[in-house]
């Protein structure tokens, strides 16, 4: 029986198969060491490459063995490049010390895998979704728009590409030696002056031989056309889907006085992780940004994350801004809309009442979800637990927790907190979901 060892390497990027196969095998383990990676770490370093480390038991590869009832021992080890069947393997060195004793036997400690940064991504989303993202059936209603696709050898005159078509054009005379206009003129400039002056004998044969070259010349410039139709390019167009309904989320950020550096710090956290979240698994969704204090604007991304604007609180003014947006730019029929609002849970005395308004009478007849994440002083959180323990804006916004379904209120104290607090708002089966 002929024995076959493959001691080859592998190819370029020949082990996509291979690693896809032990991304499955390992997917819960690597998951776990992601999330908890980030609980300890920056959000911001998820979107890069990581280096997840591995336990040892579960890892190893598969090994084939012979029947024990055959009464043969052979084994096939794959990898193996040290030996072939029928060498001897030495006994291993260094005495007969326990696992946890000194000794010289060789071991191997757990290895570290490293994920790209899609591979990180998408292990960290795959879980999670945008609720109630089908409004109405407008998600299933296509549009298409036309869109360049090259070029075709046929099509409608209105379409005809003139550049593309000349350059084949030009390509092919010059392929096909057809003569220009320029030598049939100078062909015939010659034959002009020798006729001009009196005949001799060699001035009859240069003329004669002048008019068979116009002759040939003028018969190969009929049969090879200017333009041919092999020559002609259309452009092409095909139709691309456009969805009628997309998603915006507006996020509000509380950058007032009464949120200090820790504050702001894992506010910022938590909508770095949304963002993350949005560009990964949407294509279609837009982000609106709004920071407030005693007044509220919309900002580009780099404002909301590094701006060090302060001042008072009103909290109301950021709902004002939201509605206003919504009105100018976003039609309910057309988008669903979402929003994530962080905030310490100060506001202006008489403002929690302007607040409740707002969302009870506007914003959430609009809103497909709407979350709001308090952030918490660490060593005050065992304190609130009840709606009467909180601040004058988490009190405000229990009565709308209660009244709406879509709306969902947290609350978070450490850096640790963020990551469960965002699955448990933005999980796929969410079980924290009311009924409405």
């Amino acid at each position: 029986m002929p024995i076959f060892i493959d001691r080859r390497l592998n190819p370029k990027d020949k082990s996509l198969g291979n690693r896809q196969r032990f991304l499955r095998r390992a997917r819960e383990e690597l998951k776990r060491n992601i999330r908890d990676h980030v609980r300890t770490g920056r959000i911001a370093e998820l979107d890069r490459e990581h280096a997840v480390p591995m336990p040892r038991k579960g890892t190893s590869e598969p090994t084939f063995s012979g029947a024990k009832d055959s009464g043969r021992r052979q084994h096939i080890l794959p990898g193996n490049r040290s030996f072939s069947p029928g060498d001897l393997i030495p006994k291993p060195s260094g005495g007969g010390t326990g696992p946890s004793g000194p000794g010289t036997t060789e071991s191997e400690d757990d290895f570290r895998f490293v994920l790209s940064r899609e591979e990180v991504l998408d292990l960290f989303f795959e879980d999670l979704e945008l609720p109630d993202l089908v409004k109405l059936s407008l998600k299933q209603i296509l549009s298409f728009k036309p869109r360049r696709a090259g070029f075709t050898a046929s099509g409608a005159p209105t379409n005809i590409n003139v550049g593309r078509t000349m350059r084949n054009s030009h390509g092919r005379r010059i392929a096909l030696k057809r003569p220009k206009q320029e030598e049939l003129d100078a062909v015939a400039r010659q034959l002009a002056e020798l006729e001009s002056k009196p005949p001799n004998g060699a001035a009859r044969d240069r003329i004669a031989a002048l008019r068979k070259d116009l002759e040939r010349l003028e018969r190969r410039r009929r049969r090879i056309a200017y333009v041919d139709p092999v020559d002609i390019r259309f452009n092409r167009f095909d139709p691309q889907p456009v969805p009628n309904a997309s998603a915006v989320m507006f996020c509000l950020m509380d950058v007032s006085g009464s949120m200090g550096e820790r504050e702001k710090d894992l506010a910022k956290r938590f909508f770095v992780l949304l963002h993350l979240f949005l560009t990964r698994r949407y294509d279609r969704t837009e982000i609106v940004f709004i920071r407030h204090t005693h007044e509220a604007q919309e900002v580009d991304e780099h404002t909301f994350f590094y701006h060090t604007q302060s001042g008072g609180t009103v909290v109301s003014t950021a709902l004002e801004e939201m509605h206003r947006i919504i009105e100018q730019r976003y039609p309910v029929a057309e988008w669903n809309i979402y929003a994530a609002q962080a905030s310490d849970g100060d506001n202006f005395a008489t403002d929690s009442e302007r607040c409740i308004e707002l969302l009870d009478r506007r914003l959430m007849h609009l809103c497909q979800y709407f979350a709001y994440v308090e952030i918490i002083d660490e060593r005050e959180s065992h304190i609130f637990g009840s709606t009467e323990n909180g601040t004058s804006l988490w009190r405000a916004y229990s009565a709308i927790d209660e009244k709406w379904p879509n709306f969902q209120m947290r609350r978070i104290a450490a850096p640790a907190d963020i990551y469960p607090v965002f699955r448990e708002l933005f999980a796929r089966q969410p079980a924290l979901r009311k009924s409405a």
